[in-house]
């Protein structure tokens, strides 16, 4: 498959919104069987369910509505993760892309564009946003978001390009770096970041959502960077 990696043009919007939706919400169901298969949840899960049993006079309907119910938040928690953060970005920078990523010369953003079924089709994206660095007498670095590839395309080496695109950038505005954020359960992603070179530099919870929803989800994020 031949791809071309190209700036973004506000007519992208609608299929960039789709594929970022995508690419972000397809993590729910792994997260969530992530977090249950942790040994703490699956300690509470069998309290809730014998728990219940035993105390509820042995009624097996109270231990399956009270282990369903904990269950149940678990997975809510798990798509507030990552649909939440959907429509968190959905209504800041990618709001309005031209004017946050376009419109000063040390952002951009780029969308990965191919031809299927004879029509051009938008299959990845990557953003990057120029920041200073106050540990190094007021240079700057890259960090890199939105780093997404359609699910049709996986293996295909999109992905390298996409991040080669953004440190070339980088590059070619004489950053010190590239940094860049992602969670512990996009495992995919967290690979290929190794792989082109990428350090792990910290692991945190600090997050938009409530504290104790990141805990019920079991996941963590890490932030990366790679000298250029």
């Amino acid at each position: 498959m031949h791809s071309v990696i190209r700036r973004y043009q506000p007519s992208d919007r609608e299929a960039v919104e789709r594929v970022f939706r995508a690419g972000i919400e397809e993590h729910i169901i792994p997260a969530f069987m992530y977090a249950m298969t942790r040994p703490l949840h699956i300690t509470v899960s069998l309290f809730f369910y014998i728990g219940s049993y035993v105390w509820g006079g042995q009624s097996a309907l109270l231990a399956l509505v009270s282990g369903g119910a904990w269950i149940g938040l678990v997975l809510f928690c798990c798509h507030e993760f990552y649909a939440g953060y959907v429509r968190a970005r959905l209504n800041t920078d990618m709001q309005d892309i031209p004017g946050y990523y376009l419109s000063n010369p040390d952002n951009c953003f780029w969308v990965a564009e191919a031809e299927r079924s004879g029509r051009p089709e938008i299959l990845g994206m990557v953003a990057v946003e120029g920041k200073n660095d106050p540990g190094s007498g007021g240079k700057k670095y890259g960090e890199v978001y939105r780093m997404i590839v359609s699910s049709t395309c996986r293996r295909t080496g999109l992905g390298r390009q996409l991040a080669q695109t953004a440190e070339d950038f980088c590059r070619e505005r004489g950053f010190l770096k590239i940094e860049l954020s992602t969670s512990s359960t996009q495992t995919a992603a967290v690979a290929l970041y190794f792989r082109l070179g990428f350090k792990l530099i910290l692991v945190h919870t600090r997050s938009e959502f409530p504290k104790w929803m990141i805990w019920m989800t079991r996941a963590t994020i890490l932030t990366m960077e790679k000298n250029i």
